[in-house]
């Protein structure tokens, strides 16, 4: 597992995946994780999982929250986005409290801006 952090050059993650987790890894894995890289990485696969159309994800969702109150901005993006897929109910109330969280407190030596996928999500929630 690598994860190479956003810099100067490029405002996202780049990951080399050797191999891709199951679900069930995943899950075990988001339980007990050993690094952010760790999260970072199960999040990022299911990003992907999504984006191929795996619904089983939402059930996830307990497993998630867990990171709701992350002040990572990195693991804040990719939860964002994951909401912005699932749309689960729960994760509404999650997503305005990151956004205000970071609006009281706004991310240092970041190269991007979370809010910007968190507030996405938050809108296509409303939509």
């Amino acid at each position: 597992m690598s994860v190479s952090y956003p810099n100067q050059y490029r405002n996202y993650c780049v990951f080399d995946i050797k191999e891709r987790k199951s679900l069930s890894e995943i899950k075990t894995s988001l339980e007990n994780p050993e690094s952010e890289e760790e999260v970072l990485e199960d999040l990022y696969t299911l990003n992907i999982m999504l984006d191929e159309g795996n619904d089983e994800i939402k059930s996830l969702y307990p497993v998630l929250a867990k990171y709701n109150s992350s002040n990572s901005p990195n693991i804040q993006t990719f939860l964002a986005g994951i909401y912005r897929k699932t749309k689960i109910p729960d994760a509404f109330g999650p997503l305005c409290a990151m956004l205000i969280r970071n609006s009281i407190n706004p991310p240092q030596n970041c190269n991007f801006d979370p809010n910007e996928e968190i507030g996405g999500a938050i809108l296509d929630y409303l939509a």
